[in-house]
């Protein structure tokens, strides 16, 4: 896919706010500090589009970016760490997981996962919040360049093993390195792909 245009659109603060465009729409959530917004800047070829912050929990709201006239990329509250109040913190997980089970024009929603870490709790139990209500999710491994090949493997493989405990089956899996722009080209020809294979069923 090649982006030809991206600019955002808003910022709502509840679901009922999020634009009402009918476009299809493909969301992106990590854990704080997670390189969510760096990842949205390298896919877009956009360094500024998305707002970049060394302090978690900066995305308070959900963020809808037009992408080439035609989809949406949206930008969601994450989870896990960020200093600010509980109650807080319990809001914007409200707010994220509101649009997540109830925006119909999702497509698809791409989870961010530390690829240093090792397997977090909040990321797999947020993964079987998604399998549990039928979400389609994908997950993108980030800041890849930050380890050997044979150390990220071995990091995806620890999240694959805890995840078959219950799953049968993994969601589509990407590896990214807004450093190199690993996982670019197959990140967005999967966008692509899943909007052909929409307008084709319609």
């Amino acid at each position: 896919m090649l982006i030809r245009s991206a600019s955002f659109v808003k910022s709502s603060a509840t679901l009922k706010q999020c634009p009402d465009s009918g476009l299809p729409e493909f969301g992106f959530i990590g854990r704080s500090n997670v390189g969510k917004s760096s990842l949205i800047n390298m896919l877009t070829g956009w360094s500024r589009l998305a707002r970049i912050s060394a302090e978690p929990g900066k995305t308070r709201t959900i963020n809808h970016y037009l992408i080439n006239s035609s989809w949406h990329l949206v930008d969601l509250p994450g989870y896990g760490y960020a200093r600010v109040p509980v109650k807080m913190r319990e809001k914007w997980l409200k707010t994220s997981r509101d649009y997540i089970t109830k925006r119909e024009t999702l497509i698809c929603l791409f989870v961010l996962i530390d690829s240093r870490l090792e397997p977090q709790r909040s990321d797999l139990e947020f993964m079987e919040f998604l399998g549990m209500n039928g979400i389609p999710f994908a997950r993108v491994f980030t800041k890849s360049d930050k380890l050997s090949g044979s150390a990220l493997r071995k990091s995806v493989q620890r999240y694959d093993s805890e995840m078959l405990k219950i799953w049968e089956t993994l969601p589509p899996t990407f590896i990214s390195s807004t450093i190199k722009r690993t996982g670019r080209e197959a990140i967005l020809n999967f966008i692509e792909e899943s909007i052909n294979n929409l307008q084709k069923g319609s």
